[in-house]
């Protein structure tokens, strides 16, 4: 792998300045979290060593998507657990993850 599982772990904590995680009052210390998430990535891209690079990217980018949808189902999931309304919320988020132009189509490559 090109990046050191202590690098990936530099980049999150950047990444989380422009998105913080809410680690709220979990019993767990967020860098060794944060360790453990990397070194488990870096093992994943390891074992991909002998994938095409089109072929890692491709299922680098499905484990994102994954985490990506598992994550908002989890946070639909505690709205609901939590009595708050879906709607606005819900909404908020689907506007966010679309980049805030909920009324654009996708642009079109071809064009």
């Amino acid at each position: 792998m090109s990046i050191t599982p202590q690098q990936l772990a530099a980049l999150m904590q950047e990444v989380e300045l422009a998105d913080p995680i809410d680690f709220a009052d979990l019993p767990f210390d967020e860098p060794e979290l944060r360790d453990l998430i990397a070194n488990h990535l870096c093992e994943m891209a390891d074992a991909m060593a002998g994938f095409t690079e089109e072929d890692r990217n491709l299922t680098l980018l499905a484990v994102a998507a994954k985490l990506v949808l598992e994550n908002l189902v989890l946070h639909v999931q505690l709205l609901r657990q939590h009595g708050l309304p879906l709607s606005d919320s819900v909404e908020s988020l689907l506007r966010r993850l679309r980049g805030n132009d909920a009324g654009a189509a996708p642009s079109d490559p071809a064009a």
